[in-house]
């Protein structure tokens, strides 16, 4: 066999950080593939247990890598110098970054294939990745209303000294593949079904509670605005937001200077 690559990887036997090698390819925009059985001198010494490594190898990637890699792997058996050795088949992940599960979306448990070896990915490539990610994920979600407006959105650009011009949907990618309102648009249109909290309390134990109010149904760009002037008056703001609102906030720093 050949000498090891930035796409080849030899382990001599299934080792305990197999996950960390392909999360590192998952996460190389080429893939890559791990031979088990190859010393690194590229030597075949092949593996006693075929069948039960390669059940041990599926489980794992299976369960141990975040998001689901399902359908960007295979496990097979190659036949090198008389020696059966297992071969795994990494494509490139489209929802990256790939970390190990338990560690989380952090330098100890993301990796990508730099040279011949696993890096660990550095924090400002994992916020970017993901990032995109999420861009991609709720921009193919379509919008449960079709019937959308935007002249808040187009309030939010004119004092901010831009407008928005007739291909503002496409530059903000506010349609999907199908070209239909998704569900970013749904967020930014001048109305929706998405509530915003926000609680202020008279001191940090979050016991007093002296305001409560109730934003959104709007533009996510005018409720985070109200927001923003809530949250300046130095008291106590314990801000209630789903995980999808920051998704888009991630999407619309992404995209807001496109149109």
């Amino acid at each position: 066999m050949n000498s090891e690559t930035n796409r080849i990887e030899y382990k001599q036997e299934l080792i305990d950080d197999l996950e960390k090698e392909a999360i590192a390819f998952l996460n190389y925009h080429e893939g890559g593939v791990i031979y088990i059985g190859i010393d690194k001198t590229g030597k075949a010494v092949g593996v006693s247990d075929i069948d039960g490594d390669m059940l041990k190898i599926k489980d794992r990637l299976k369960n141990n890598i975040m998001p689901s890699c399902l359908g960007l792997f295979d496990v097979s058996v190659e036949g090198v110098d008389s020696k059966n050795v297992i071969k795994i088949t990494l494509a490139s992940g489209t929802e990256k970054p790939y970390y190990i599960k338990k560690l989380g979306m952090s330098e100890r448990g993301t990796f990508i294939r730099v040279g011949t070896s696993a890096e660990p990915m550095p924090v400002k490539m994992i916020e970017s990745l993901f990032a995109k990610r999420t861009r991609n994920s709720i921009g193919k979600i379509k919008s449960p209303n079709q019937n959308l407006t935007f002249e808040q959105l187009k309030i939010y650009y004119e004092g901010s000294g831009k407008t928005l011009n007739q291909q503002f949907t496409s530059n903000l990618e506010l349609i999907t593949e199908e070209g239909e309102y998704n569900y970013v648009a749904y967020l930014l249109a001048d109305t929706n079904g998405i509530s915003v909290k926000v609680a202020k309390y008279n001191g940090f134990d979050r016991v007093d509670l002296t305001e409560n109010n109730e934003y959104g149904y709007c533009s996510l760009i005018k409720a985070t605005k109200q927001v923003l002037f809530i949250t300046i008056i130095p008291r106590k703001c314990h801000l209630n937001l789903s995980s999808l609102m920051i998704e888009l906030r991630l999407h619309h720093l992404a995209v807001c200077h496109k149109a």
